[in-house]
């Protein structure tokens, strides 16, 4: 469902604790009550059925391209055996979610999280709407309800061949006690979930319907532009707001807490352009002579600290290291990288000493309605978060949610009257929260007989939990560093059995704020890890497939993905003339992935990646024609950071301002994708975050067997790819 946000003064004051406000939707006051008749009847929080038989499913997870809107409602719309070509969807508000004691539960979307932690409860509301539209129909039979079923939306008495449809039976179902624990069905027997459905949200972005965040338009708004301090951490010693109050356009210039000033104005581009004539004093905090160069030197001393965080531990690494026959080592590192979605931050706000609303692009809702709350200064029944699709998120809007506080401080200063802010592109790149910048040494040890006996990867760099969530460390130890690389859990489990085994993590946080990037701390792990399983095989003189292999015994999950690629790439075949091949495995977010990757490079050193085969078990496969899609655009996103991304810092700043400077693959530098879709059925995994870890280890493990050359810092373009 999508729509165009209108409000009007008298509807807007309602507080979310009454009543809740979804996006688009009106809430009665006083006299306007009897509109609550025209309301479409609810059957329980997840499926309201209009007479017309319109099934609208709430969501309340976002989307924000990756598809779990249409997957999550083809799970609802399996258990409620429903007509999918009349099912729609709306996004209930965080404080309706408040007002109703969470009864939607988690609103956030990231980390995979969307499907595989949500899927029970919203599969049992789809069931439990199902036993109830039956039981209503049973009852205006007065039969049994044992004797009816439902298909299509349409429900049948067995024994007599009446039926009814829902949307005749809803309201009386919308009255009825909801079923606890309402049985589920089984994967074998679904008709809708498991199936390639043709996403919702589709034909608005085809025909121009649909509305993002940055779409919005309010009776009365006027718009905003922000400038940050250059320098992150910084803050505004003085602006002369003097200079940019006569500009055209211009209504307000003002402060925003103690890092930033706006212009408020009627369009954007005169907001912006007074901005830009904005005389700024600026306090760099201190941080005003950090470079990329510090940076990288605080983090090499991390790599033989004494001190580190242990995350996994088999043995005695470095007692086996000290002994062993044959010894190899190598140190990676990995850049800092930006989000860079195509939908800069933005946020519309209109405050009131009654009440605070928000229209904004948010990954987790319910932590924006804090935000906006505690920016507002009123209690979080006042406010409300109206949900909008996204353009792009990638983890950039799930964890921060600056540019809602910002624009909510921005319109505390001119109450009554709609705020949007837009960051310019600069601002959106030079103040994002970034992919953390690391370095790993690996050590490995060999045996007389040439066995690998040890291993131990120090990981030094930043702590994105210590800089955004530090409720979440462990005694200091932040868990999300060692993705990928844990002796168990769904987040992420090594796949190798080494006798002696150390991967500890010294933390070396910097001013730049670091943040969760698709894939976070997988993306790094599996590159360090896999390029190094390569080396390890070549010191061997083992063929890198069969010495994964070998340590990999008892990981079947890991080990299943690998084989599938290695077969349909070809492994231990010719590849075509000129074309080489490397290979990639990992398991994060509940999912095994793995890569075989086919490339050239020419004499002249350019690199052409040909193939990615991709396999992938995320245990059950909601949509496998969306798995597809994420897995090829996944590889879109984990490529061009692997070719072309880095941020730098010089004076304290971050370097790159567009994309002129921070590049993306064209399409005709993507390659072919062939994805194995292999499901398990034995868990729930997540597919938008792990898909990624797997292509650039591969892609780069290809580049060695072409040219010799191992490569261990990125993006690629800083490098010479002539053959060795």
């Amino acid at each position: 469902m999508n729509y165009m946000p209108k409000i009007d003064r008298r509807s807007f004051l309602v507080s979310s604790a009454a009543a809740g406000l979804a996006v688009g939707m009106r809430l009665p006051f006083g006299d306007e009550a009897a509109a609550q008749t025209a309301l479409p009847p609810e059957v329980n929080a997840w499926v309201v059925v209009k007479p017309d038989d319109t099934v609208i499913i709430r969501i309340a997870r976002v989307d924000m391209g990756q598809g779990t809107l249409t997957g999550l409602a083809q799970l609802v719309a399996e258990e409620l055996e429903c007509d999918w070509s009349k099912v729609t969807w709306e996004y209930p508000s965080p404080g309706r979610n408040v007002a109703r004691n969470r009864i939607w539960q988690n609103y956030q979307t990231a980390g995979s999280q969307g499907i595989r932690q949500s899927q029970q409860y919203v599969r049992e509301g789809g069931a439990a709407a199902r036993m109830m539209l039956i039981q209503a129909a049973a009852n205006d039979w007065k039969v049994p309800a044992g004797e009816c079923v439902a298909a299509n939306s349409v429900i049948t008495h067995k024994p007599s061949g009446r039926t009814t449809t829902f949307g005749k039976v809803a309201d009386a179902a919308g009255k009825l006690d909801v079923p606890k624990n309402p049985p589920l069905k089984d994967a074998k027997d679904w008709k809708i979930a498991g199936k390639p459905l043709k996403r919702l949200d589709t034909p608005d972005k085809i025909n121009g319907k649909q509305v993002y965040a940055i779409d919005t338009k309010l009776p009365g708004m006027l718009n905003a532009a922000i400038k940050l301090s250059p320098v992150i951490g910084g803050k505004v010693k003085s602006f002369d707001a003097a200079k940019v109050e006569s500009m055209k356009g211009v209504k307000k210039v003002v402060q925003v807490g103690d890092y930033g000033a706006a212009v408020v104005a009627d369009t954007w581009w005169h907001a912006k352009t007074a901005l830009e004539a904005l005389p700024i004093v600026w306090d760099d905090g201190g941080n005003g002579n950090v470079s990329s160069e510090t940076i990288a030197a605080r983090l090499k001393e991390g790599l033989d600290a004494d001190e580190a965080y242990v995350g996994n531990k088999q043995g005695d690494a470095k007692g086996a290291l000290a002994s062993a026959a044959k010894k190899v080592e190598a140190v990676y590192a990995y850049p800092y990288q930006n989000h860079a979605p195509m939908e800069p931050m933005n946020t519309t706000a209109l405050w009131t000493a009654d009440g605070c609303q928000v229209w904004a692009p948010t990954q987790n809702a319910e932590a924006a309605l804090a935000v906006a709350a505690a920016a507002a200064e009123l209690p979080v029944g006042k406010c409300d978060v109206n949900r909008m699709h996204l353009g792009g998120g990638f983890g950039r809007r799930a964890s921060s949610h600056d540019f809602v506080e910002q624009a909510v401080l921005i319109a505390k200063q001119l109450p009554g009257t709609p705020v949007k802010l837009i960051w310019s592109r600069e601002e959106d790149m030079t103040h994002g929260r970034y992919h953390p910048i690391t370095q790993c040494k690996l050590t490995g040890g060999f045996d007389a007989q040439g066995n690998l006996t040890a291993l131990h990867m120090r990981l030094s760099g930043q702590s994105i939990v210590a800089s955004l969530l530090p409720q979440l460390l462990k005694d200091g130890m932040d868990p999300f560093v060692f993705q990928g690389l844990n002796p168990s859990g769904a987040e992420g489990v090594f796949g190798y059995e080494i006798p002696n085994l150390l991967i500890d993590h010294a933390m070396r946080n910097t001013h730049i704020t670091p943040g969760f990037w698709r894939g976070v701390n997988n993306n790094q792990n599996a590159i360090y890890l896999e390029c190094f399983m390569d080396e390890l095989a070549q010191a061997a003189g083992q063929d890198p497939l069969e010495f994964r292999r070998k340590l990999m015994a008892n990981h079947p999950k890991h080990l299943g993905v690998l084989n599938a690629v290695a077969e349909k790439v070809g492994w231990g075949k010719p590849a075509e003339g000129g074309r080489f091949r490397g290979l990639a495995q990992h398991m994060g977010y509940g999912s095994y992935v793995a890569a075989a990757a086919e490339v050239s490079v020419d004499p002249k050193g350019q690199l052409k990646i040909h193939r990615i085969v991709a396999a992938t078990n995320c245990g059950n496969a909601v949509n496998p024609q969306q798995i597809e899609a994420q897995i090829q655009g996944s590889f879109v996103y984990g490529l061009s950071a692997l070719l072309y991304q880095e941020c730098t810092v010089k004076n304290g700043k971050i370097e790159q301002e567009n994309f002129d400077s921070y590049n993306v693959m064209r399409i005709d530098e993507m390659p072919l994708v062939e994805t194995i879709i292999m499901p398990s059925g034995d868990f729930w995994g997540g597919v938008g975050e792990p898909t990624i870890f797997v292509a650039a280890p591969a892609v780069l493990n290809a580049i060695y067997a072409a040219t010799g050359k191992r490569i261990r810092s990125f993006p690629l373009s800083k490098h010479d790819l002539k053959s060795a």
